[in-house]
């Protein structure tokens, strides 16, 4: 038997990069509201002051901050009202010592008013007096000109994925369109004689098709774009002329099941058979999903992967490498894991990086991650779980208490 030549994680995604590094993913101009979770293809830079005028952050009274010093609840500061200011008017009254007007929230500020003073800490003394109880300090309550982004500051940066709050800074600013990455084309196909459809009832000894639905989501989560999602038997000339015809329109052909060393397994013959310079990577050193197959088609420009045919394994694969590339060639921050403790010892695979799933508890201010143990080829090992740890694999294992990260499934 051909014994799998296995690459480290690291070897794996440099491979990945050198096939890749040539690649300039497309752009295009999209409506800020279209532009929901997609990724920035610029930075964006502010074209003017936000705010660009001084306005409240609370209802109450516009001010000199020096007239109310010393002032409380035994001995209020009694200040003539001499007008107020309408939202959305300019705020045309000059105030002079001693004076006060009215500002509700989000509204202008007269030009001389260095504080506001929130309602609560007022009475009405009489029809054109409001006594004050609060003592404030010059800006106490007020946004300035430019105090949320200065003009031709970044608001935006390259690779930023846009949810809600992006597209507020975007509105902010008055910007109606973004320029955003094209997603990826992706291909992806499950084999296997004991597959049928997940709407299907399946016989004594076949099983559903997990794989091809999952690996599709995570991969339009992972900025793809499917172009193709079926599944085959395993019929080695029916997967060969499959594969040939959809590296045609693709960047990333994914084939999952058919990378082991078993005698049906003939994903590194067809990636072989298919593509020039052909399979670089067969075999990765992490648990789960060590028979993955990496390939690339100089011809076609496509990157080619195999990955296990077992669901976890499947996915974790495509997550530690396909939506990593992904991050890589569209500028994005790598995710933000979350410190914890270890519940219990745990014993790692020997010259292997193991990803173990966990739950993320949350006790007494800390957060602890407990282990759930399943075969690759359970789902709920996934979905009984919140994330993963990672261990490296000139680690033995873990012990109880000690700290490590957890990455959260729902983090790209």
């Amino acid at each position: 038997m051909k014994l799998l030549l296995v690459d480290t994680i690291e070897e794996a995604r440099q491979k990945l990069l050198d096939c890749t590094s040539h690649w300039k993913v497309p752009v295009e101009k999209t409506e800020i509201l279209r532009a929901h979770e997609c990724i920035l293809a610029e930075d964006i830079v502010s074209p003017e002051d936000i705010p660009h005028f001084r306005r409240s952050t609370v209802d109450g009274y516009a001010v000199f901050s020096a007239d109310t010093q010393g002032a409380g609840e035994s001995v209020p500061a009694l200040l003539k009202l001499t007008g107020s200011v309408e939202m959305g008017k300019r705020a045309d009254i000059t105030l002079c010592r001693g004076e006060c007007v009215y500002v509700p929230t989000g509204a202008m500020l007269p030009d001389n008013a260095d504080a506001m003073v929130m309602v609560e800490y007022s009475e009405i003394f009489d029809s054109d007096t409001i006594a004050i109880y609060e003592s404030v300090a010059a800006g106490s309550h007020i946004v300035n000109i430019g105090e949320d982004k200065r003009q031709g500051e970044i608001l935006l940066q390259k690779g930023t994925k846009i949810y809600c709050k992006e597209i507020g800074i975007l509105a902010a600013a008055g910007l109606t369109e973004v320029l955003k990455f094209v997603p990826l084309k992706i291909a992806i196909i499950s084999s296997g004689d004991e597959l049928v459809s997940h709407s299907a009832l399946p016989g004594a000894a076949e099983i559903r098709d997990i794989n091809t639905l999952a690996l599709c989501a995570l991969a339009r989560e992972s900025l793809f774009e499917i172009t193709v999602s079926q599944a085959l038997k395993d019929d080695e000339n029916l997967l060969e002329e499959t594969i040939r015809e959809v590296m045609k329109s693709c960047d990333v052909v994914v084939l999952s099941g058919g990378s082991s060393q078993g005698t049906k397994d003939m994903t590194e013959k067809v990636f072989s058979c298919v593509a020039s310079p052909g399979v670089f990577t067969h075999g990765l050193a992490i648990k789960p999903g060590k028979p993955a197959i990496l390939g690339y088609d100089r011809d076609s420009d496509t990157i080619l992967a195999g990955l296990p045919g077992h669901p976890v394994s499947a996915l974790m694969v495509f997550k530690v490498l396909l939506s990593w590339l992904t991050r890589q060639l569209t500028f994005q921050k790598e995710p933000v894991p979350i410190p914890a403790k270890i519940t219990c010892n745990i014993a790692a695979s020997a010259g292997r990086t193991t990803f173990q799933p966990v739950i993320l508890r949350s006790r007494e201010y800390e957060y602890f991650a407990e282990p759930v143990f399943g075969k690759a080829g359970m789902i709920s090992t996934m979905t009984d779980s919140d994330g993963y740890i990672v261990i490296d694999m000139n680690k033995e294992g873990l012990v109880k208490g000690e700290i490590v990260f957890v990455y959260l499934w729902n983090c790209e």
